[in-house]
């Protein structure tokens, strides 16, 4: 009998203790509860994200270089696994490798011009070939749903068609692209019936006019127009380079549409499948769609890290604030909580109740990243004497060197200044060079306005610190 054992206790008993000694079970318990315990935190951090995209419509497209990949067996696996946590998935597959090996079998001329294939007749026939080819071998896979898990062979239906309604793209600077088209209108209806009946809907870089003609698409054309015809809640992109970077190759996480738009135009040469999907993601998000993703299909994973972590690996696009500076909330108590938690405990802050801090959420301002409060401060004013405490700052440990604490200092600042503060100072044990750097001179606690003298903890023997506000009165 194969498989992992599993001890047999019970229920309602102990494990019997001898001469005062532990069950040597427990250590094993230990040992394992160890191991186990960055999944079981994976985990938790993943719960709020399965929960948020259970029942969303997620559009995802990739080349033909994806599915020639031996690889790719795991990435629809990926697929399957995001199908079986409840999100409707509507997949775009490209196939330009395989139409190209088509092509070249039967003779027929290869021709771009300006990125787009010039599809004669002759080539729309290897193009319905591949295409054809590149859609069985997808739905095969899915057949087989979770490969290796207790949900292998658990049937996931697919469902494809004329959905995409095509014309062709006609002649543009001179060059007849013949039967290469663009999307007229997706049939969004019909894609929402099959997605409500719990399949996969697939769709190929094909189209059909009225007149029954077919016209060989893009990928990417036909993935932003189902997203905005279906006001999907993303649109993600699997390119094969290693994702969109800056003129030093580092990976940008986050782009609006206008910033997609002018790396395009901007003078470096941006690989295509890169410039492709970043025209398709600054479409999709002009046209309604929330966001739009990019990541490395070469990173095995990379789909899931992208949708189920809050920092993901690829880059983002949306017009939408994904990180952002604002006032606290009585919804926002139990975040800030969490966040201050750790840092109480290790005696860095002072312990604040729940009643507390909700008495004093006004004083608060907070950094909010995808719905996660990452990073707070609060102002206590004390107008009398023209001096405010910063108080409470706190940066999640993640986030620690992304600049987050200097953007909330600034902003206290320039809120004591708007107040009349002249001074601004800060009690602290742990993080006194910190503050030294950024402009705070040493004080004694007989230098804090009465009312806060008063209720300064000796025991606690903070350090005092003081820093004169840019543009506030003077004391």
């Amino acid at each position: 009998m194969t498989g992992r054992r599993r001890a047999c206790v019970v229920p309602g008993s102990r494990p019997t203790i001898r001469g005062g000694q532990p069950p040597q079970g427990l250590g094993i318990l230990a040992r394992i509860r160890k191991e186990h315990a960055a999944h079981v935190q994976w985990f938790r951090d993943s719960a709020p994200y399965i929960h948020a995209h259970r029942g969303r419509t997620f559009v995802v497209v990739f080349g033909g270089e994806a599915v020639a990949d031996p690889a790719f067996p795991a990435l629809i696996h990926d697929v399957a696994l995001l199908h079986s946590l409840g999100v409707r998935l509507v997949l775009v597959h490209g196939a330009r490798p395989q139409i190209e090996a088509r092509l070249r079998e039967r003779g027929a001329e290869i021709r771009y011009v300006n990125g787009l294939r010039v599809t004669g007749p002759d080539a729309l026939a290897g193009v319905k070939e591949a295409a054809g080819s590149v859609r069985v071998e997808i739905e095969a896979l899915l057949s087989m749903g979770l490969a290796n898990t207790p949900m292998a062979g658990a049937r996931i239906r697919v469902a494809s068609g004329n959905f995409v309604v095509a014309r062709p793209l006609g002649v543009r600077d001179g060059v007849d692209y013949q039967l290469t088209g663009e999307v007229r209108r997706v049939d969004a209806e019909a894609i929402r019936r099959h997605l409500d009946g719990g399949a996969i809907v697939l769709l190929s870089p094909l189209g059909y006019s009225p007149t029954g003609e077919v016209f060989n698409l893009s990928a990417e054309d036909v993935a932003a127009a189902a997203a905005v015809a279906l006001r999907a809640d993303k649109l993600l992109g699997l390119v094969e380079a290693e994702g969109v970077t800056d003129g030093r190759r580092r990976l940008m996480p986050q782009l609006s549409p206008g910033d997609a738009e002018a790396l395009l135009r901007g003078r470096r040469r941006l690989p295509e499948d890169i410039a492709r999907q970043l025209s398709m993601a600054a479409q999709a998000c002009r046209g309604g769609v929330a966001r739009a993703h990019l990541v490395s299909r070469r990173f095995d994973g990379a789909l899931l890290l992208e949708l189920f972590t809050r920092d993901g690996v690829g880059t983002l696009v949306t017009s939408e604030t994904f990180e952002g500076l604002r006032r606290a909330t009585i919804e926002d108590v139990g975040g800030i909580l969490e966040l201050i938690a750790p840092l109480e405990a290790e005696g860095i802050l002072v312990r604040r109740s729940r009643e507390r801090l909700e008495m004093e959420i006004d004083r608060f301002t907070l950094i909010e990243r995808d719905g996660m409060i990452v990073a707070c401060a609060a102002l206590y004013p004390f107008p009398e004497e023209r001096v405010g405490e910063l108080a409470c700052l706190a940066v999640h440990p993640d986030y620690r060197h992304g600049g987050r604490g200097d953007a909330l200092l600034r902003h206290v600042e320039r809120q004591a200044a708007g107040l009349g503060i002249a001074r601004l100072f800060v009690l602290t044990t742990r993080t006194a060079h910190w503050f030294r750097e950024r402009g705070f001179e040493p004080a004694e606690p007989q230098e804090l306005p009465v009312r806060r003298r008063e209720l300064y903890n000796y025991q606690r023997n903070s350090k005092v610190f003081v820093k004169r506000v840019t543009g506030g009165k003077p004391a």
